[in-house]
């Protein structure tokens, strides 16, 4: 084993001298050799020996192109393999400077370096977001002559267009007004030039047009601040819907999943309703047909939900059994999302049991039963509903289970009817009790004894079946303790002590939804939710107009258990008193590779602005850690999801989390597992209760070890004091009275400032909605300005605040007036909303 291992360092030795000489022979065709030499070993003593030599190659003046183009592949090869061992350092700005090389082979293989590079190390290649915007700019107002050489059936240069815009999209969009301004020409361009009549019928044309679209449209999505540019890609993706080439139209389908999520394109994504639903009953392909139904889901609110769920239910019949269970959870979520009554709810539950009961899960049927046992006004309407469903001879299991629960509840409430009487019901429910399973029939025991309790003329009868030898000596101990505990208490207990014992189940308490949980797990880890973002008209369980979270799956009085609790959540970590309904975000991205330790110190709040009024989005990031954010708010309480993504390879260990608040604040956090692996993302839940008006935001401190070495991260949390508003609709009339009534000085806030952002009508619009307050109609006598009106809820009291923005579209300019019951609220309104235009 010595005398190989010398001879293999032996050997390895002499190669690298070989290769070495190479190098410098200054001969092209060598210095090819040699670097595809490394390329192809690519080890990691190929990379100790060569990593440092290469970037000079690559970037010295008197290298030939050919060479330089082995030399950035090499080099993207060993940073791959051995990313601690490429350090760019004093050759980062010289690489970045390869975007302007006038030979367009170099350019396309330098481009893929630097994206690689900047994915790890955004900070130290930021200056490329100028450089390729130039050159984007430069191929795509070309013609096709001027780039004969590196044009592919008539599309100048589309491998190097497609890089380009890939590289784009690791940046936010480009600071300088010139550079962004010439980015968005680029787009138009390319949007402008999918409209043009084809140069060709070849395939190869579309395909290399097409490439370029839909990359320009994820780079469009990933900026999402665009409205113009994102409705233009809306519209164009729809009239791919109906192509006759079935990739286009999956990718097309795709695309208009993410464009769905923002609150500039969501309108114009739910135009094509009609299209994605004909996709979903005709498409050939179950991919394209599972995207239409991902789209459906993804588009959905509460001016059209019933009309999805009802064709979502219609295609659950005959859907393909490997998407069916995936249908049932977005059925369930989207059905208690946006009901606008429980009747229309129970009713798709139990139609969803009746098509596809196999599918169903247990967190879906314990969400029906949870809800309706905490609504007092659809118990009646459940009660009859699922008696009447069970009259049909083949009768899922799940239905019995719902069937038993309700009616052992709620059974009293329909019993009047000579059709439903006591007898009726028990014997209906005992009529399915030999078919069921051994957890069904334990349930359906506990239905019985609950009758005995609310019809004591079924006394006698059920007696004698939880008498019965089938019962009191079945081989099963959980059916055989039951029935013995329940004939004894029936037997042995008082009317009262019966009464007691078996009252009705009180309302279940506020937990976290476990319904979106197991979507995100049936899609599996690196799927991206489609949930509604902030600024769109949202449904909640209850049809109010609360502002509630993006994925707003609770009720004012629901609750879900844990992913893997019981009904009741025995097993369920107890929850803080008062919490509010549950997210379930499923924010997921695929993390890279590892890149150097940075430690972050003080407080950072750069983003903390950007979400006065929005809910989502990525709060934090550096190389090391990404830190996304859905956040929920209802009345006086608030609910956080962070989301921690490693960037990193590597563990991070001794991962700690801790929150801050203001005394005017109450948090409750519940804590992580202190590992969390390289490439992995954890999700923590933040509980918030305002007490009464604050100014502070709390702060989030996060240590952990990377790589030995202590990262310490602060940040603001984006609580702010209108997150807690509630919208109020007022006529016109009563918005002016309540206007004077606020006339004290100290009541009244006002700012007059320059415009930082377009004046753009739907762009203001979505941002007042953002902040909370309802967004009034035909108030204002002037129809150029805005009014809004909203309640600030606190656990001490409510504070009125009505809002008044006045643009001036010619001197670029705003006034700002608020005015609320309480000075400090007005004030801090008022600065946190001018901030945003």
């Amino acid at each position: 084993t010595t005398l190989c291992q010398m001879f293999n360092s032996e050997l390895i030795r002499l190669i690298n001298n070989a290769i070495k000489n190479d190098l410098s022979s200054r001969n092209p065709t060598f210095m090819c050799l040699a670097l595809h030499c490394i390329a192809n070993v690519g080890s990691r003593e190929m990379a100790e020996a060569f990593a440092g030599e290469i970037p000079r190659i690559l970037v010295a003046g008197d290298t030939m192109d050919s060479v330089k183009q082995s030399a950035a592949l090499c080099l993207l090869r060993l940073y791959k393999a051995s990313p601690d061992l490429v350090l760019m350092g004093e050759w980062t700005s010289r690489v970045v400077h390869l975007l302007n090389d006038q030979h367009m082979g170099v350019v396309t293989a330098a481009i893929s370096l630097i994206t690689c590079l900047s994915s790890k190390n955004p900070d130290e290649f930021k200056t490329c977001v100028s450089l390729a915007v130039s050159r984007l700019s430069r191929i795509v107002s070309s013609a096709s002559t001027d780039l004969q050489d590196y044009t592919y059936y008539f599309v100048p240069a589309p491998w190097l267009s497609c890089k380009l815009l890939r590289l784009l999209q690791c940046y936010p969009p480009p600071e300088d007004g010139a550079v962004k301004g010439r980015l968005v020409e680029c787009l138009e361009t390319i949007l402008n030039k999918a409209q043009e009549p084809p140069k060709s019928k070849k395939v190869q044309h579309s395909n290399a047009k097409n490439a370029i679209l839909f990359e320009a449209i994820s780079l469009i999505i990933h900026y999402d601040s665009e409205p113009n540019l994102l409705v233009r890609a809306c519209n164009q993706l729809g009239q791919f819907l109906q192509h006759r080439e079935t990739n286009l139209r999956y990718l097309a389908l795709e695309s208009m999943c993410t464009l769905a999520s923002s609150e500039f394109s969501h309108e114009a994504v739910k135009t094509h309703i009609e299209t994605v639903i004909n996709a979903l009953k005709t498409e050939r392909d179950v991919s394209v047909r599972q995207r239409a139904a991902d789209l459906l889901y993804a588009m959905c609110d509460r001016s059209n939900a019933k009309q999805i769920v009802a064709e979502m239910l219609s295609y659950l019949e005959t859907a393909d059994y490997s998407i069916r269970e995936e249908m049932v959870l977005k059925v369930a979520i989207l059905a208690e999302k946006y009901a606008v009554d429980y009747s229309w709810y129970v009713d798709t539950i139990l139609n969803l049991i009746r098509i596809a009961g196999d599918y169903v899960s247990e967190e879906v049927w314990y969400r029906v039963i949870q809800i309706v046992i905490n609504r007092d006004d659809v118990q009646g309407y459940a009660a009859k509903t699922v008696f009447e469903a069970l009259q049909a001879p083949a009768c899922h299991e799940n239905m019995v289970k719902v069937g038993g629960y309700i009616l052992g509840e709620f059974g009293n409430l329909i019993a009047g009817d000579p059709r439903s009487s006591p007898l009726v019901q028990f014997n209906l429910l005992h009529s399915k009790f030999h078919l069921c399973s051994v957890p069904t029939r334990a349930l359906l025991l506990s239905a019985y004894i609950k009758f005995i309790n609310l019809f004591p003329e079924t006394k006698a009868t059920i007696q004698e079946v939880l008498r019965s030898d089938s019962q009191i000596r079945n081989s099963d101990v959980e059916l055989q303790q039951r029935a013995v505990e329940y004939l004894k208490l029936s037997s042995i207990a008082s009317t009262d002590v019966l009464a007691t014992v078996l009252e009705e189940m009180p309302p279940f308490p506020e937990r976290e939804s476990s319904i979106l949980a197991k979507l995100k797990k049936k899609k599996g880890p690196g799927a991206v939710s489609v949930e509604l973002e902030d600024g769109k008209e949202r449904g909640e369980l209850n049809g109010g107009g609360d502002r509630g979270g993006d994925a707003a799956i609770a009720a004012s009085n629901a609750s879900t258990p844990s992913p893997s609790a019981d009904l009741l959540g025995l097993r369920s970590t107890a929850p803080v008193s008062g919490t509010t309904p549950s997210a379930g975000s499923l924010l997921v991205d695929v993390f890279s590779e590892a890149g150097p330790s940075a430690t972050s110190a003080g407080v950072n709040d750069d983003g903390f602005l950007r979400f006065v009024c929005k809910n989502n989005g990525v709060l934090f990031e550096n190389q090391l850690l990404q830190i996304g954010i859905k956040s929920e708010y209802r009345q006086n309480l608030g609910r956080m999801y962070l989301f921690y993504g490693n960037k990193t390879s590597v563990q991070f260990v001794s991962f700690n989390t801790t929150v801050s608040c203001p005394g005017e604040l109450q948090s409750h956090i519940l804590q992580l597992e202190p590992l969390v692996e390289g490439g992995a993302q954890v999700q923590q839940v933040i509980n918030i209760e305002c007490l009464t008006d604050f100014i502070d935001a709390p702060l989030l401190n996060i240590k952990f070890r990377y790589g030995g070495a202590l990262q310490n991260i602060s940040l603001k949390l984006p609580v702010t004091i209108n997150k807690f508003f509630q919208p109020t609709e007022m006529a016109a009339a009563d918005f002016f009275q309540r206007w004077k009534q606020l006339s004290q000085p100290q009541q009244e806030a006002q700012k007059i400032f320059k415009a930082s952002h377009g004046m753009d009508t739907e762009v203001l619009k979505a941002k007042l909605l953002g902040l909370g307050t309802a967004l009034l109609e035909n108030v204002d006598p002037n129809p150029e300005n805005y009014v809004c009106a909203g309640v600030i809820q606190t656990k001490a009291q409510q504070v009125g605040c009505l809002l008044r923005l006045e643009p001036n579209a010619q001197a670029q300019m705003y006034r700002l007036t608020l005015r609320s019951s309480k000075d400090t609220v007005s004030q801090r309104v008022c600065d946190l909303l001018a901030e945003q235009f």
